[in-house]
């Protein structure tokens, strides 16, 4: 299997609807959490770029559900690279439900599809990735699959 980035989450209560299970705007909630756990500490550098000029616009986002989730349960949110184009970066997302044996449930998967960007707010221009974060995402790149 290829390598993933891991963001650990535990569900809470706020995060759940009426019924008990998780609302799914958290999912989506969890995909930019996780993205921002990776470059806090895989790509350090991008982070004082986005300080300083560089955006990060999400053009796409999207969520598959196979099973629900209640407050509690450990989840395991693991981010891959699929895509890595001049200007724009697509990654993947598993949602796995981390289960009190050590058994793994796959409850979601997910894409985001990320555009850089500089310049003012009113004269934001498509940008090239930054060379550190390109680096930083290699070993996370999604590997051919049959």
């Amino acid at each position: 299997m290829d390598k993933y980035f891991e963001y650990l989450h535990t569900v809470g209560f706020e995060e759940t609807n009426l019924v008990g299970n998780v609302y799914y705007v958290n999912y989506l909630r969890w995909q930019g959490r996780c993205r921002e756990m990776f470059l806090k500490e895989r790509a350090p550098e991008v982070l004082a770029d986005v300080r300083d000029d560089l955006k990060l616009f999400t053009l796409r986002v999207d969520c598959e559900f196979f099973a629900e989730i209640t407050a509690f349960d450990e989840l395991s949110i693991r981010m891959r690279l699929v895509e890595l184009a001049q200007t724009q970066v697509e990654f993947s997302f598993d949602y796995v439900r981390l289960d009190q044996g050590g058994g793994e449930t796959l409850v979601a998967r997910g894409r985001q599809r990320v555009a850089c960007m500089r310049g003012p707010n009113t004269r934001t221009a498509p940008a090239r990735v930054p060379e550190a974060l390109a680096r930083a995402l290699a070993p996370y790149a999604r590997s051919a699959r049959a």
